[in-house]
């Protein structure tokens, strides 16, 4: 009996729990999971492993096949009879692969620098002759674009990849420079402010390192830093963004050197005054009168150094400024009367505000003793040259008075058009539509036409860096632009209104395409200008950026002197008495900004559209930047 009781009561406990464990995983039960089991969603378990596999075997094959792309260019680029894009697909294709491959890379590296001094050399050549042409047609004037710097580039991507390669090129280029002629000697010494060759690639590169590496990029600086140069104190006022003390403990060495060496003169106080008071901007004076200024950056606002360095600087200047000047003919390269006059008064504000005060007042009087055997005039003189940096500009009222009193007195038509071409820089260069009013005066048909390209050409340059719209599309319309010129501004016009009014700015890109197509096909600009219109496609609307692109290569190959890169858009005025070139890089005219872009969308797409062109330069450079889009790519 007792034990039928203990049957029975089991087997209701055994119900009990069977629905209790029911009742919690049963419909409308919340969901408990034990603390120990990890739950499994059948579908995910199989398919997420799946998927991630082949996204995996992708990217793996995408990176190969970028891997193999890149060796073949190499390959190729050994038979390229164009040492300049010998050169520079070498030295990128070494830097994309350095990360797989680095005795790959610096093989290609070594190879890159062979093809750069040959490259060098031609394009020194083909300047001079060019120099020479311009001088035949004007009398004297030359307005020249420098040609790239070759061994520089190759020695900046080698150097960021190994310092000791770096540091073989630069061997390699200082022992060129010792083989040399007397001739860069000379020119050395006649500016011993410049640095020298080797000095200004060290400097470069070390510049270029500071943004990553300040302390490898100090291990090149340092042995250019031994000398006072502009490319040197230029880079100190860039290290002491990342780095005021080690830019400040290097800055006072100088003022020593400077102190100490009896060549020392205005011009070097000048330079190292940049340092404290104008960073990155640099003016000098010559004999004569001659004036030489230098900027390097639009950031020229004074640091807030300590003050003992200041105080350190204006011991310095002042030793330096109150030696005797050497005799006439005894030192050739110290600046005359004329030039120590127009540097001291040019400082003195500096002494009057920071120096004690008998400091300013000895180099007051050093420069009133200088004015007593010089001309009126140059006593007068207070143009922008003076006061850079350093006191505000004149007003465009006052030099404009003085430019008008000047044409007042010319006697000849020829005196007064070169001054009425200075007015109307004058308001150019401020947006001023009054400069056009000064182009109409100007009595030569011909220099009157040239002067009114150059002036819309500034303005149109200015009104796309002010993003000024209205100004923009009205002298794109109207001004005395190339078709070139004119699609540029209409696709930085288009640019500026994309997110606001897609529709105006999808008819602007029509037109610039329309400008584009006026230019003659065998003109290397109808494919820059395409091109550029494709890359406002990217922002404005993407898919279309694809049949602006494939439109733009078909225009690349009727065009033979393209080559994809070294985008500028650029206006000139080279007359018998006026040279100059206005000129702004932009990236829209180049090929390897779109195509990496592009290759981020559809792999493939943008591999078979690069080989769409049938010249070596365009189609290496869209292919580099296709294979480093993949390889750069950050693994998900």
């Amino acid at each position: 009996m007792r034990h039928s009781f203990f049957c029975v009561a089991a087997l209701c406990l055994l119900i009990s729990l069977t629905w209790v464990a029911y009742a919690q995983t049963g419909p409308g039960a919340k969901a408990t999971e034990p603390k120990n089991i990890i739950p499994v969603n059948s579908t995910t378990a199989k398919s997420e492993p799946k998927e991630d596999a082949e996204a995996a075997r992708i990217i793996r094959e995408r990176r190969a096949n970028a891997q193999s792309l890149l060796m073949s260019l190499a390959s190729d680029a050994g038979s390229f009879k164009d040492q300049r894009l010998r050169a520079r697909t070498l030295a990128r294709v070494a830097d994309a692969l350095w990360d797989t491959d680095p005795e790959r890379g610096r093989t290609l590296f070594r190879r890159a620098w062979d093809a750069a001094e040959t490259g060098d050399k031609e394009s020194q050549q083909r300047l001079q002759e060019e120099i020479q042409q311009q001088k035949a047609k004007t009398g004297g004037n030359v307005a020249v674009s420098g040609p790239p710097d070759l061994r520089g580039e190759v020695l900046r991507l080698a150097a960021r990849r190994d310092r000791a390669l770096g540091e073989e090129f630069l061997g390699k280029l200082k022992s060129e420079k010792l083989q040399e002629s007397t001739e860069g000697a000379d020119k050395l010494k006649s500016n011993p402010l410049n640095a020298s060759e080797t000095q200004s690639q060290r400097l470069s590169l070390a510049r270029q390192l500071l943004d990553t590496d300040v302390e490898r990029a100090l291990q090149f600086a340092d042995p250019a830093l031994g000398s006072i140069t502009i490319d040197a104190l230029d880079f100190l006022s860039y290290l002491r963004d990342r780095d005021a003390a080690a830019a400040d403990r290097r800055y006072a060495a100088m003022l020593g050197m400077a102190a100490g060496n009896l060549l020392s003169d205005a011009n070097t106080v000048s330079l190292l005054s940049s340092y404290l008071f104008t960073p990155h901007l640099f003016v000098t004076f010559s004999r004569n009168g001659g004036t030489s200024t230098q900027s390097t950056s639009r950031n020229n606002v004074a640091p807030e150094a300590p003050s003992e360095l200041r105080q350190a600087f204006f011991r310095a200047a002042v030793e330096i400024l109150l030696r005797p000047m050497a005799p006439p003919g005894q030192d050739q390269t110290a600046p005359a009367i004329d030039a120590k006059y127009l540097m001291l008064k040019r400082l003195l504000p500096l002494f009057e505000q920071y120096a004690p005060k008998e400091t300013a007042d000895a180099v007051r009087a050093e420069m009133e003793a200088l004015a007593s055997g010089l001309p009126e005039n140059l006593r007068q003189r207070d143009d922008d040259s003076m006061r850079l940096g350093i006191r505000p500009p004149q007003s465009t009222e006052d030099r404009e008075k003085a430019l008008v009193d000047r044409i007042d007195r010319a006697k000849t038509s020829a005196e007064r058009d070169q001054l009425y071409i200075q007015l109307a820089r004058l308001y150019a260069d401020s947006g001023d539509a009054r400069a056009k009013d000064y182009v109409a005066k100007i009595e030569d048909t011909d220099l009157r036409n040239q002067v009114r390209a150059y002036i819309d050409g500034t303005m149109m340059l200015r009104a796309v860096d002010k993003k000024e719209i209205d100004r923009i599309l009205e002298l794109a319309r109207n001004g005395e632009l190339t078709h070139a010129q004119k699609a540029w501004a209409l696709t930085q016009g288009a640019k500026l209104i994309g997110k606001t009014d897609q529709e105006k700015a999808l008819m602007l890109l029509d037109d610039a395409t329309a400008e584009a197509r006026r230019i003659d096909a065998s003109d290397a600009d109808r494919p820059r200008a395409l091109i550029a219109v494709a890359s406002a496609y990217l922002i404005i609307d993407r898919p279309k950026a694809w049949d602006a692109l494939f439109d733009a290569a078909k225009g690349a190959n009727s065009a033979e002197t393209f080559t994809g890169e070294d985008g500028v858009i650029r206006v000139s005025l080279i007359t018998k008495g006026t040279s100059s070139i206005r000129s702004s890089s932009t990236r829209d005219f180049d090929i390897a900004p779109i195509f990496g872009e592009l290759a981020h969308d559809d792999y493939n797409r943008a591999v078979e559209l690069a080989r769409l062109f049938e010249r070596e330069a365009p189609r290496a450079s869209a292919t580099i930047a296709i294979a480093r889009a993949v390889l750069e790519e950050k693994k998900k």
